[in-house]
């Protein structure tokens, strides 16, 4: 869907619509979506139908192309380069392609489940930095890790300190975003709450918005899901329990 700024009540349909299903016009249970300005198009993590999709946004446009099939995917990513980054559920790493390659190479995990520095366990989103850095939130090892280019294993930069609502833990973290700082904000999703955490402090995060308890308040969420940020440093949380998206003006 897009959605205008300051219509709230009107969004349109710009990709899928078309019910569930496999066909190139329809999607089934799409987890993110990124826009390529390069192209003016979308591209989709059809999560059930196995395969990232690219949409261009002309009116006219009726049905997607299928960029790379077979691969649980859920989080997608572009770095300044239009390398293309895709985490995979089902085999516990991330990949990044060259946009119409189909095999990719492995840039984070992808040494079966597991909590080890080399491992992930359910990769959820992801985020590239100018450095190539790639962060992976890794859902079901309450942790964000970070994996240099062409490392053998990543580095823990938020949680990891097992499952909990500590300053220094996490609860199935998701949407992630990192700023040209390295300062680095959670949809922490099993806390109903967005952190912050800064390069200077591995440690702890601090709570920005929510965490108080699951609610639909204006300050509080219900699993949050997927986070960005606009220009203007407004942040926007997919606030998935309470069917809607918030938007907060960040200090």
């Amino acid at each position: 869907m897009q959605w205008k700024n300051g219509d709230t009540t009107n969004g349109h349909v710009v990709a899928g619509g078309k019910g569930q299903g496999n066909g190139l016009h329809q999607l089934y249970w799409p987890t993110d979506v990124l826009i390529d300005k390069e192209t003016d198009s979308l591209i989709i993590c059809d999560q059930e139908n196995r395969r990232v999709v690219r949409w261009c946004r002309r009116s006219d446009t009726t049905q997607g192309e299928i960029l790379i099939d077979n691969i649980l995917c859920w989080g997608l990513a572009m770095d300044e380069q239009r390398y293309l980054y895709v985490s995979d559920v089902e085999k516990h790493a991330a990949r990044r392609y060259q946009l119409g390659e189909k095999n990719g190479t492995v840039v984070a995990g992808g040494n079966d489940r597991g909590n080890g520095l080399n491992q992930l366990n359910v990769p959820r989103y992801l985020v590239v930095d100018r450095q190539q850095n790639v962060y992976v939130s890794d859902e079901h090892n309450n942790r964000v890790m970070k994996w240099v280019e062409d490392a053998k294993e990543g580095i823990v930069v938020a949680g990891g300190q097992g499952e909990g609502n500590a300053l220094t833990q996490l609860s199935s973290p998701n949407g992630i975003f990192v700023d040209t700082l390295g300062t680095l904000y959670i949809a922490d999703t099993g806390n109903h709450r967005v952190m912050r955490w800064t390069q200077g402090d591995k440690k702890q995060g601090t709570v920005i918005v929510g965490g108080s308890r699951r609610g639909e308040e204006a300050n509080q969420f219900q699993f949050p899901a997927g986070l960005s940020f606009d220009r203007h440093g407004n942040l926007y949380v997919v606030d998935a329990g309470n069917k809607r998206v918030q938007r907060f003006s960040i200090e």
